[in-house]
């Protein structure tokens, strides 16, 4: 398939080259047609267009020789002192060898009008009077064009690298704050476990099933940085899963998805850590529990999440403190990394008493296929 590619790309460049010099040829072919009407020459736009055709056309087939020359003395920083002599040189010899067939061929194709040649050679010394110097322009102008064109194709390159470099850096932060997530959680889950282990051993062996079943999931996905909707949700019933073993009734959960959204990207787990933030904070302290509501629609081409608790809200100087925890801190730069500007993320008391955090990112159905 390269090799393919690789000659594709070849015949490519040949084609524009051609094509190239097919302009050049009709460019002076308008030139000397119009000023054979000037100076009142009969000559036919047909036969000017034989004469700089023929010789654009020999032009074409010494290019790849004058390509091929400049590959083995490039004009480049460190061998300017050999390759600008080597290139004087040569472009006078092409010129030359240029010139020479051109004065072989044209006269019989009736150039210049007026003039008769006795003798080849005659022809040939006319014909470097006359063109000598447009054939080193020529030649200068295939190096200028090359040039111009490798600098460019250099700087794309230059220019996809560092995209690649970005992305994947990118890519590195979001991963590592995404893992920085996974010690924290993992740590909370381990220590509810050792304290059911002796008091309830049953609820316990079931707490390490379900968190065995959130660590398959949540290795299913490394390196993933969006999902579908449905898919976070799955785990995040896991994770309240665990949680309802610890806190039994204290703990009530409630959905409310629009269908549509279900299939909608999102960051991957993106919504454990504000639950996390909710039990820990607003649904923990409290004796009596309390409930936690997730919410999910599209609103003016983007998705509105929410999680919120009826828990005790902030007091105080918390909402500070909460901010600059983990779990948000680490919510807010990935979702900043992601979708830049484009994103909302609040954090603010629910009017009924509790905690809401707000956010919205734009609607994209997820490409991730499940199962």
């Amino acid at each position: 398939m390269k090799d393919e590619s690789g000659a594709q790309q070849s015949r490519t460049k040949w084609l524009l080259i051609f094509g190239c010099w097919s302009f050049v040829a009709l460019f002076f072919t308008s030139q000397t047609f119009a000023q054979s009407h000037i100076s009142k020459d009969s000559i036919s736009f047909w036969r000017a267009m034989s004469w700089q055709f023929f010789s654009c056309y020999v032009w074409f087939a010494i290019t790849p020789i004058v390509l091929w020359f400049d590959s083995h003395f490039r004009l480049e920083r460190g061998r300017w002192a050999r390759s600008l002599p080597a290139h004087f040189l040569f472009s006078i010899v092409v010129a030359l060898v240029q010139q020479s067939i051109d004065a072989l061929v044209l006269p019989r194709l009736g150039y210049y009008p007026g003039v008769t040649f006795t003798s080849y050679f005659q022809a040939y010394k006319f014909f470097l009077l006359v063109n000598f110097h447009l054939s080193l322009f020529f030649y200068w102008g295939i190096l200028g064009v090359n040039y111009a064109i490798d600098y460019y194709r250099k700087f794309r390159e230059r220019e996809l690298r560092a995209s690649q470099l970005e992305t994947r850096l990118a890519q590195a932060r979001l991963q590592v704050l995404k893992m920085q997530l996974h010690p924290h959680f993992l740590f909370n889950t381990l220590n509810a476990i050792s304290e059911l282990v002796y008091k309830d051993p049953e609820s316990a062996e079931q707490m390490i099933t379900n968190l065995s079943d959130l660590l398959r999931l949540s290795l299913e996905n490394v390196g993933v940085q969006e999902v579908p909707l449905k898919q976070e949700l799955d785990f995040l019933n896991k994770y309240v899963e665990i949680e309802q073993t610890r806190f039994h009734d204290r703990l009530r959960m409630s959905m409310s998805i629009e269908p549509e959204a279900l299939d909608a990207s999102v960051p991957n787990m993106i919504l454990q850590p504000l639950v996390e933030n909710a039990i820990r904070h607003g649904i923990g302290p409290r004796s009596s529990g309390g409930c936690i509501e997730i919410g999910a629609d599209r609103v003016d081409g983007m998705l509105h999440l929410f999680v919120r608790d009826d828990g005790r809200g902030l007091l105080g100087g918390e909402q500070q403190a909460l901010k600059e925890g983990v779990g948000l801190a680490n919510t807010r730069a990935r979702l900043s990394h992601l979708y830049g500007a484009e994103h909302r993320f609040d954090l603010q008391d629910s009017p009924g008493g509790g905690l809401t955090v707000d956010l919205a990112i734009p609607f994209k159905i997820s490409e991730v296929n499940e199962g």
